[in-house]
């Protein structure tokens, strides 16, 4: 059994939901080595998220923008935490909705998902600069 971790950076992107799943990847190289295990993702910020759906029709990433921005609104009266701005207690909001962590199954080498799933990153501040993960790899070699 191995065990691997490391950091891996995601560029800055606009606030909305983003297909991330090959930039992870290409941030992996160690995957290849991988039979059988699990890939731990784990971001290190409090004002985005990771979550897996559709990697094949953008309007669903849009879709999901409008939905959380419905869901929770800017600006409400009743926020206390608002020193960055408008968008930062809805970024926690929605940070905590979605969540900071994934697993995801490893066979072969690559990340074992269905036909139409990917990794999101959910962007939810106005103005944010690239995003850290931590990478833990778990699993047989193809060398055991």
């Amino acid at each position: 059994m191995q065990w691997q971790q490391k950091e891996i950076s995601l560029k800055a992107r606009p606030r909305g939901f983003h297909l991330v799943t090959h930039e992870i990847v290409q941030q992996l190289p160690e995957l290849a080595q991988f039979e059988l295990g699990l890939l731990h993702l784990w971001i290190q910020h409090t004002s985005a998220s990771l979550s897996i759906n559709e990697n094949a029709d953008p309007d669903v990433r849009l879709d999901f923008e409008s939905f959380f921005n419905r869901l929770v609104p800017e600006s409400e009266p009743y926020y206390r935490h608002n020193d960055e701005g408008p968008d930062d207690l809805p970024a926690h909001f929605k940070s905590s909705l979605l969540g900071c962590e994934l697993t995801i199954p490893i066979r072969q080498g690559g990340l074992k998902m269905g036909t139409w799933q990917g990794i999101y990153l959910g962007e939810h501040r106005n103005q944010a600069g690239s995003r850290q993960i931590v990478a833990t790899l778990q699993g047989q070699t193809k060398s055991e």
